[in-house]
């Protein structure tokens, strides 16, 4: 409670001054904001899913290249690479159609085929781990290695050319098959739903481009990637719900509790009680005036009440004296014989008497 009580202790000291029209504004615009910078967050998210996958292929590819080459010349002729991090991006990038079936292209080249042999069983225990297509290809777009596909060619497809020329090349493309099975109503929230991520490496020897390891893979649906990431986006949730309700602490300290004590405030008035309160720190600007001139007004009433009372009391003794004297004259003229001077002298007495009385009204 100590420790309660220092901290809004110390927020009172340096609380800001704000106006209802700056609390409710920034109220106002957090919760507009809220749906749109969700759609915006989750476009993000999906789109780091993409590049998540595009950085895998582009790693395992990188192994497999130097694999091949390993195989092709021994070991020799290892050239500096540089680092290569994900280019993908969902909002530009276009989306290519299906990778188009390939095509008969005779016998590949035979040196390429005894490397396909060789790193047959890597290549499959990547796809297995991974879960990803990997083939490998000859100098001429020929598979040599991966998923049954022998001897047909891919040397028609865009990555497949630009490896060829010497470039790794990474493509979206759309897919028809669901891998995660999913059959939501709110797949179409998700565009990386029916996209596949294609990338083709060549592999060098010198300068010459002796291979390609073609690799895809499907990135990781949205919903999939939400419910992976669950404590992180719970996280989230849970700071938006805390921002939401120190939003509604500031409405309430600084508008609804301010008003509610001061309308208590008032009805004490009304009942004959003066009250003065002090505008609470937290308090929005507008309030802060109402309760200062609120205190100014109970100042004046206070003080028009006293001057009042104390009239009051004054014409009540004033009158009282004049009062006493006339009833005083009538009972002593009612109840005794007296001469007629003194008769008159009682008279005159009730008459001065009278007088005050009327110049007192």
């Amino acid at each position: 409670m100590r420790l309660i009580g220092a901290i809004k202790n110390v927020a009172k000291r340096h609380w800001p001054a704000l106006s209802i029209r700056t609390i409710l504004l920034a109220t106002f615009v957090f919760v507009a904001a809220l749906p749109g910078v969700g759609a915006v967050a989750l476009r993000v998210y999906e789109n780091t899913l993409v590049q998540q996958t595009e950085a895998e292929l582009i790693a395992q590819g990188a192994v497999l290249a130097a694999a091949y080459r390993a195989a092709w010349d021994g070991g020799g002729g290892s050239r500096a690479l540089l680092p290569e991090p994900p280019t993908i991006d969902l909002r530009t990038d276009p989306v290519l159609k299906p990778m188009p079936d390939p095509h008969p292209a005779g016998l590949p080249d035979p040196r390429a085929v005894r490397v396909g042999r060789a790193l047959a069983p890597v290549a499959a225990d990547a796809a297995a781990v991974t879960l990803s297509s990997v083939r490998l290809l000859d100098g001429r777009g020929v598979v040599v290695a991966g998923r049954g596909d022998l001897g047909l060619s891919y040397v028609d497809i865009f990555e497949v050319r630009r490896a060829l020329a010497g470039q790794p090349a990474t493509t979206l493309r759309t897919r028809n098959e669901n891998p995660y099975g999913l059959r939501s109503p709110l797949e179409w929230l998700s565009r990386a739903v029916s996209l596949r991520v294609h990338h083709a490496r060549p592999v060098l020897a010198g300068s010459h481009v002796v291979g390609v390891v073609l690799l895809s893979r499907s990135p990781r649906g949205l919903f999939v990637g939400i419910y992976q990431d669950r404590g992180k986006i719970a996280a989230g949730v849970v700071l938006i719900f805390l921002t939401l309700l120190l939003l509604a602490g500031l409405l309430s300290r600084g508008i609804a509790k301010p008003i509610r004590d001061l309308n208590r405030a008032t009805e004490q008035v009304a009942g004959g009680q003066v009250a003065l309160l002090e505008p609470p720190a937290t308090a929005a600007v507008e309030i802060r005036d109402l309760y200062g001139n609120f205190g100014a007004m109970a100042a004046r009433i206070d003080a028009r009440t006293r001057y009042l009372r104390d009239f009051a009391a004054a014409m009540s003794h004033e009158f009282k004296t004049p009062l006493t004297g006339i009833r005083g004259a009538l009972e002593l003229l009612a109840e005794h014989e007296m001469t007629l001077t003194e008769r008159r002298r009682f008279l005159r007495n009730a008459a001065a008497d009278a007088d005050r009385l009327a110049l007192l009204v």
